[in-house]
């Protein structure tokens, strides 16, 4: 239950981040950035987590009454969510290694801790790296609309439980 909610606030601070990043003023936005970069990292070491945690502690089973096909859609929609949690992180990392500018300005998770970028990508000749790099944002951009998407599928499937089928299905993932 902790590694979702973590996760999913690391995802709405993303959103949050990248949306508004172009409203600040200049000498905001690099620091910006490098916060959504920090908070990707992070999230992708708490999927490494609970992905581990998941393996070790399978989930309780889903209620009996549930109709086959919402089971089929809860496990694909959960599957989805996360192969996403990893491929964003993944690919913005892939992003972020081919950035031009990525040997004036040193990766630092929230400024402090030195994190390293891909040398398989940073090696590359210029022309390849920004290339990598282009390619990179427009997957990485679509990706989260997929992303969004899906985890607004995940939030109404969780309410429609909650309050058209009188299910308690909030509280099996709230404290208490």
């Amino acid at each position: 239950m902790v590694f979702h909610w973590l996760v999913a606030l690391g995802i709405a601070c993303q959103f949050l981040i990248i949306w508004t990043v172009d409203s600040l003023p200049k000498d905001a936005e690099r620091p910006m950035i490098n916060l959504h970069k920090s908070i990707g990292l992070t999230v992708l070491g708490l999927a490494i987590m609970r992905l581990l945690w998941r393996y070790a502690n399978p989930p309780p089973a889903m209620p009996d009454d549930y109709r086959p096909w919402e089971r089929l859609l809860a496990h694909a929609a959960h599957y989805s969510l996360y192969a996403l949690i990893f491929l964003m992180p993944i690919t913005g990392w892939i992003h972020d290694s081919a950035w031009k500018g990525a040997a004036a300005n040193p990766l630092r998770l929230y400024g402090v801790i030195p994190w390293f970028r891909l040398g398989f990508i940073k090696d590359q000749d210029p022309a390849t790296k920004q290339q990598i790099h282009d390619t990179f944002a427009q997957i990485h951009g679509a990706l989260g609309w997929v992303l969004l998407a899906l985890i607004a599928l995940h939030v109404a499937g969780a309410l429609k439980h909650q309050w058209l089928d009188r299910k308690p299905e909030l509280q099996r993932m709230l404290p208490g």
